[in-house]
């Protein structure tokens, strides 16, 4: 037995930092946060026994900063760090540091870090174990460009020190390998601090199937079964499940064999996790081993009963593991949907800012890990997940349901989400008949986008509009006065009250609106012509349940700084506005008004300048990369809207620009500057 952990520092940030913190609390264990200023309203910080300011903003003074995070922790008498995932999670060197001051370490040893933390060598000692891998290589730019050639295309790069789907390529064709390359070791440098590349052959439609181990520090190793995580974008997981529907009994058991053998061969100790690629044939193949807690460990949570974090926290303070292989069982299906602050329909670039709405969905077997709060600020420096919802049911048809029903009344407003998207994807005949591969959703993506704009407008007007109106004329007030209570949504109500109707527009669409009939909570309203009846049901500051005609729906309301009012149904959300009422000259133009200037690049999002391809004077094609500007650990690359030539650059290298900021202008055609 070793040392009783008392208290922890958690070297992370968001929703992990939160989880750890639940479990701790659970244990009778104090916590210390850490956050950097911009991120000071996070939740983590407020969950936190004690909260301390690590810096401003910059990843290498805050979170990567490991002297000042060790520093911190002696200051504050932590036994043990946990590092979460991501950041310093997989860093061997920080395990020395907190090795050196004297402080638990919640994870493994340098050592099994450093053999299979590093995609490069965890592959070398799979191979020599027996353990089936795809062909890779590794070496300087000059060797990789050959090793492309002598594999074959296509290939997939990697960043050798990397993880969660970053600093990753699919390159097709010869000449796209050298861009790629130099690409992908700029994410690796970014990301981690290494731009070591290797590249391997790339299997066509795969299965991504990883395993979840607890190996303690007695040489005991078990395995937790499988998550299925082939619902990818972009190499990034966005769907996980368990158990998988792919597996056959005996494949899931020598994956799980070859898994454990694996821990027990390096001397593993913590949560970690193996990761496989699975062909049609059910051949697997390991891809590498992440070291470290997963962002999708609540779905082996929720089958098998065990608090992965509690059981490395007991590993962690020297007791050896509690449970054995016949002691662990699968039990119902669960599903994890990753919530992201991003566009679907303008190729899902990041959406950060301030949320007007954030609203969990509630019930039975429900799980939401997060650490954003209604008002929270999405920030552009960091990743763009703002949670994990994951489901628990008896059946994976019944908890696809339940995925699809929570969505729908997981209410965020004021930025964009891939909430819609998640939707189609769960309801979907090939998620539902698991014909699905790691690339479906790269293949699919313009189809899905395609069908949630025709379902958006498939949802009938005459509901938004009575829901929306349900709302709005609830509150009284006299007629043409504009209440200024704070938080009083909607209190508005115009010259309506004299003639019984009223317009009202719904995404720009104007509605002429008769209500003959409007009582608290009733109302008969005619629409084109049409009479309905309208009831409230129930309410809260921005959930409304109503029935049109005794058909039960439920709204989701908003309003922003610019007194835009939003409802969302079904997780579309829909711009209302009450002509009747007198004009508010603070209302705003909205972003999505501002039409494109065709002599100027503007930024789509706020951001990091790390790369300029132009300068004055220089001639591009339409579509050609001017710069790349990097928001929530994303590359965005801004293009030449038309042919043109360039006027001016007006960003450096390393800038931060806000979104609309100028970043080129072109000359006109005949040669003169843009006004």
């Amino acid at each position: 037995m070793g040392k009783r952990i008392t208290k922890i520092l958690i070297a992370n940030r968001g929703e992990i930092a939160v989880r750890i913190m639940r479990t701790a609390t659970k244990m009778g264990i104090r916590t210390v946060g850490i956050y950097s200023r911009i991120d000071a309203d996070s939740l983590h910080v407020t969950m936190a026994d004690e909260a301390i300011c690590i810096g401003e903003a910059e990843l290498s003074e805050t979170y990567l900063n490991i002297p000042k995070i060790i520093e911190i922790a002696k200051q504050k008498s932590c036994d043990a760090v946990h590092p979460g995932y991501g950041f310093l999670a997989e860093n061997a060197a920080f395990v020395k540091a907190c090795n050196d001051a004297g402080i638990i370490f919640i994870g493994p040893d340098a050592s099994s870090m450093q053999v299979m933390g590093n995609k490069i060598e965890a592959r070398a000692w799979a191979k020599k174990s027996g353990v089936p891998i795809t062909e890779g290589v590794t070496g300087d730019k000059k060797a990789l460009m050959e090793a492309g050639e002598k594999i074959g295309f296509p290939v997939l790069l990697k960043a050798a020190a990397g993880g969660g789907g970053k600093g990753m390529a699919i390159v097709r064709e010869v000449s796209q390998l050298e861009e790629a390359l130099e690409a992908t070791a700029r994410q690796a440098k970014a990301y981690f601090g290494d731009d070591t590349v290797y590249i391997e052959k790339y299997l066509e439609e795969p299965r991504h199937i990883e395993i979840q181990i607890l190996g303690d520090l007695y040489g005991n190793v078990i395995h937790l079964f499988e998550r299925e995580c082939s619902i990818q974008r972009r190499y990034q997981k966005i769907i996980e499940e368990s158990p998988s529907a792919t597996l056959t009994p005996g494949v899931r058991a020598k994956m799980g064999a070859a898994a454990v053998q694996i821990g027990k061969e390096i001397g593993y100790s913590s949560a970690g996790t193996i990761e496989f690629l699975v062909d049609k044939n059910l051949n697997f193949y390991f891809l590498e081993m992440n070291t470290r807690i997963q962002v999708e460990h609540p779905v082996t949570e929720l089958v098998t009963g065990i608090d992965i974090v509690e059981e490395q926290i007991k590993i962690a303070e020297g007791e050896p593991l509690r449970l054995k292989q016949e002691d662990i069982h699968q039990h119902g299906h669960a599903i994890e949907c990753r919530i992201y602050a991003e566009d679907p329909e303008n190729n899902f670039l990041p959406s950060p800012g301030f949320m007007t709405l954030y609203c969990e969905p509630q019930g039975d077997h429900i799980r939401i890990d997060t650490g954003v709060t209604p008002g929270t600020e999405i920030k552009s420096a960091f990743d763009p997940m703002i949670s994990k919802l994951v489901v628990w049911a008896e059946t994976r048809d019944q908890a696809a349901r339940r995925m699809n029903e929570a969505l729908a009344f997981y209410g965020i407003h004021g930025i964009r989400t891939n909430i819609s998207y998640l939707k189609k994807l769960i309801v979907g005949e090939p998620f539902l008949t698991n014909t699905i591969s790691t690339k479906f959703c790269d293949e699919h993506t313009e189809e899905i986008v395609a069908e949630i704009k025709a379902e958006k407008e498939a949802i009938p007007r005459h509901i938004l509009l009575i829901g929306y109106l349900l709302l709005s004329l609830r509150h009284p007030a006299l007629d043409g006065v504009i209440l200024e209570k704070p938080g009083e949504l909607w209190g508005r109500v115009g010259f309506w009250r004299h003639r019984n109707q009223l317009t009202v527009s719904c995404e720009g669409e104007e509605f002429p609106v008769f209500i003959p009939e409007y009582a608290e909570k009733t109302l008969e309203i005619e629409i084109a012509g049409t009479l309905y009846h309208a009831e409230e049901r129930d309410i809260t500051d921005c959930y409304l349940q109503f029935t049109v005609d005794g058909e039960p729906y439920h709204i989701l309301c908003s309003e922003d700084q610019d007194h835009r009012e939003y409802i969302s149904m079904g997780g579309h959300i829909f711009l209302m506005k009450r002509l009747d009422l007198l004009p508010d000259e603070r209302i705003a133009a909205s972003a999505e008004s501002l039409g494109a200037d065709q002599s100027h690049v503007n930024a789509p999002m706020p951001g990091k300048v790390i790369k300029i391809n132009v300068k004055p004077g220089d001639k591009v094609k339409k579509g050609a990369i001017l710069l790349i500007l990097e928001a929530m650990k994303m590359e965005n690359n801004i293009v030449a809207s038309r042919d043109a030539v360039v006027s001016e650059v007006n960003v450096e290298l390393n800038e931060q620009v806000k979104v609309h900021s100028p970043l080129v202008v072109f000359e006109e055609e005949n040669g003169e500057m843009a006004k």
